[in-house]
C-alpha cells in the first residue's frame, strides 16, 4: 500500500471517529438536560403540593379561607314543659289476710265456717276440745271460793293468776276473725287432730285490693301519698280502675341491677269481683301539674378529663366564654341543666368536625396547615 492510499484510509478513520465522539457527546448532553428537567419539574411540583397544602389553593387560583377541620353551630338553651308519667306493673292481693292458727293443741271439735263464707270481726272459726281446760277452769273457780272464806290473801292473789292461765287456755281452743272478710280456704275438718301454731284456715279482706310496686329511686320525687293510678286488667273490660297511692316506706332498696328503688302501696276500694288477688295489672300514674325544665344539647357540652362539663357560651358583644355547668343527660341528646351560669334564650357555641376537612386531610396525610388535631 503506497502512503497516498495510508493517508486517505487514516484520514476516514479519524472522520469515523469524530463523528462517533460527536454523537456521545449529544447523547450526554441530551441525557443531561433530560435530568434537569425531571429535577426541575420535581421540585415545582413539590412546591406546588406544599404551597397548597399550606394555602388550601394553588397559586394560580385565588385565594380562599383557611379549611379548619371543625365547624361551628350555634345552638339555644331552651325551656320545656311536661307531665311526667310513670309506668307500673304488678300483681293485686287482698287489703288484709288472716292465717288462721290455734295455740292449743287437741282435737277439732267446730268448723264453723266453709270456703266462700263471708264473716265479721269476732266470729268463732273453728274450735278443739276444750275438756281439760273447762275443768281446770271451774276447779280453780271452787278453790277461790274456798280462799275467800278461810284463805289467806295471798293464797287468794295465787288462785286468781292461775286461773287467769287457766281461761287464757281455754280460750286458745277456739279461733276468731280478725277483721270483717271471706273465708279462702279451710284446711281441716271435724274430728282431725289439731298441732298448736298449725295453720287451720284463711281469712282475707276483699272489700280492697293492694299491689306493692317498685318506683325508681329519679321517679320518687313525683309520688306522694293521695295520689292516683290508672290500673288496667285484663279480667276487667270495664276500663281503667283507679288505685290510691297509700303507703310510702321509710327505707328503699337496691337491685341486683344496681338501681335504688322504693317498693309503693297501691290500694284499690271496691274492686269488681272479676279482679281477684294474684291478678296482674299494667298502669301509670300520672305527676300532679307540669314540670318545667331549662334544657340544652348534649353535644354543646365538653367534659374534660378531670370530669367537669362547661360550656362555651356566645357573649353580647360577639365573644365566647366558657362556664362549668351540672347536668343530668335525659336521653335522646338532650340534657338537663342542673346549675350553671345560663339562661333560656342564651346562646352555646356547638363545635363539630368538618367531614370535609377530614376527608381532605385523610387524603393528604394530615390535616391542613393551621389546623388542630382532634385528641
Amino acid at each position: 500500500m503506497n502512503e497516498q492510499e495510508q493517508d486517505r484510509e487514516m484520514s476516514t478513520e479519524s472522520q469515523v471517529r469524530s463523528q462517533r465522539k460527536k454523537k456521545m457527546r449529544n447523547k450526554r448532553i441530551k441525557q443531561v438536560v433530560t435530568w434537569v428537567l425531571a429535577i426541575a419539574l420535581l421540585v415545582a411540583g413539590f412546591q406546588i403540593y406544599s404551597f397548597y397544602k399550606t394555602n388550601g389553593y394553588f397559586p394560580w387560583a385565588d385565594a380562599k379561607a383557611p379549611v379548619s377541620a371543625f365547624k361551628e353551630t350555634e345552638v339555644k338553651v331552651y325551656q320545656s314543659s311536661f307531665t311526667t308519667t310513670i309506668d307500673l306493673s304488678g300483681f293485686v292481693e287482698p287489703f288484709d289476710i288472716q292465717n288462721v292458727i290455734l295455740r292449743s293443741t287437741g282435737a277439732v271439735t267446730d268448723v264453723f265456717v266453709a270456703e266462700g263464707d263471708s264473716v265479721k270481726k269476732g266470729d268463732v272459726l273453728i274450735a278443739i276440745d276444750n275438756t281439760n281446760q273447762l275443768y281446770e277452769v271451774a276447779s280453780l273457780e271452787a278453790e277461790i271460793e274456798k280462799a275467800k272464806l278461810s284463805g289467806s290473801l295471798r293464797d287468794l292473789q295465787l288462785l286468781q293468776l292461775r286461773l287467769k292461765s287457766a281461761t287464757n287456755k281455754l280460750d286458745y281452743t277456739q279461733a276468731y276473725a280478725n277483721f270483717d272478710g271471706v273465708i279462702a280456704s279451710v284446711k281441716v275438718s271435724e274430728g282431725d287432730y289439731f298441732d298448736a301454731g298449725s295453720s287451720a284456715m284463711t281469712l282475707i279482706d276483699r272489700s280492697k285490693l293492694k299491689a306493692t310496686v317498685e318506683i325508681d329511686e329519679i321517679d320518687m320525687q313525683h309520688i306522694k301519698i293521695g295520689q292516683t293510678a290508672d290500673l288496667l286488667f285484663d279480667s276487667y273490660t270495664g276500663g281503667t280502675l283507679i288505685g290510691e297511692v297509700t303507703y310510702i316506706p321509710m327505707i328503699g332498696k337496691y337491685t341486683n341491677q344496681g338501681i335504688g328503688v322504693m317498693e309503693v302501696e297501691i290500694t284499690i276500694d271496691n274492686p269488681p269481683a272479676s279482679v281477684a288477688p294474684g291478678y296482674t295489672f299494667e298502669g301509670t300514674i300520672t305527676s300532679d301539674g307540669e314540670t318545667v325544665l331549662t334544657l340544652l344539647p348534649q353535644n354543646a357540652l365538653t367534659v374534660s378529663r378531670g370530669g367537669v362539663t362547661t360550656v362555651t357560651k356566645k357573649l353580647s358583644d360577639g365573644t365566647t366564654k366558657s362556664f362549668i355547668v351540672t347536668v343530668k343527660y335525659l336521653g335522646e341528646g338532650i340534657s338537663q341543666l342542673l346549675t350553671g351560669d345560663l339562661e333560656v334564650g342564651d346562646i352555646l357555641i356547638v363545635r363539630r368536625t368538618d367531614t370535609n376537612a377530614s376527608a381532605f386531610a385523610a387524603m393528604s396525610g394530615g390535616p391542613p396547615a393551621g389546623v388542630r388535631r382532634m385528641q
